[in-house]
């Protein structure tokens, strides 16, 4: 870190096509990569500076300036992306089993709560539509079973009314 001002970079690139947005886009043609590391472009790397040179290092010139520009395409079958890796027919097979048994079980577990939501609302829905109808059954055998009883009582009280005196005795 030294009191010296930096001095600005000889070459400093500038914008050098206009866009207009208003244009639709072109088709620009896909890019073809060099096949071979000949053709592929020089990139000049600055060598690392010595430790104790009081001697600036001689500046690199700048790469040729590119006169097309340079359109980005979707890596075609042909090139591999970057990202993309070689796995083998067993590493699918294995990534594929873990992603469905991960799938599976939440899966699992969200169907067992909508599952119980579900018919657990059904089972409540059917309780209510039968409360009614049951107590209306309810009530009609509860009727026949008081009359029932009452003719029993009535009709066993008959033969002491006729053999005693006085008013039937109930109990």
């Amino acid at each position: 870190m030294s009191g010296a001002p930096r001095t600005p970079p000889r070459f400093v690139p500038t914008l050098t096509t206009v866009v207009d947005l208003e244009v639709p886009a072109v088709a620009t043609p896909e890019l073809v990569w060099p096949e071979s590391a000949a053709a592929a472009p020089r990139i000049d790397v600055p060598a690392p500076l010595a430790s104790s040179s009081s001697h600036p290092a001689p500046a690199t010139p700048p790469p040729p300036a590119v006169t097309e520009p340079a359109a980005v395409t979707a890596p075609t079958p042909q090139q591999p992306s970057p990202s993309m890796v070689a796995l083998r027919p067993e590493d699918v097979f294995e990534i594929e089993e873990e992603l469905l048994h991960r799938v599976l079980q939440r899966v699992d577990l969200r169907l067992e709560e909508a599952l119980t939501d579900v018919v657990s609302q059904a089972v409540q829905q059917q309780l209510d539509a039968m409360i009614p109808v049951l107590r209306h059954r309810l009530e009609d055998q509860l009727r026949q079973l008081i009359s029932q009883a009452l003719a029993q009582e009535l009709s066993a009280a008959e033969p002491r009314v006729s053999a005693g005196s006085g008013a039937p005795s109930l109990g």
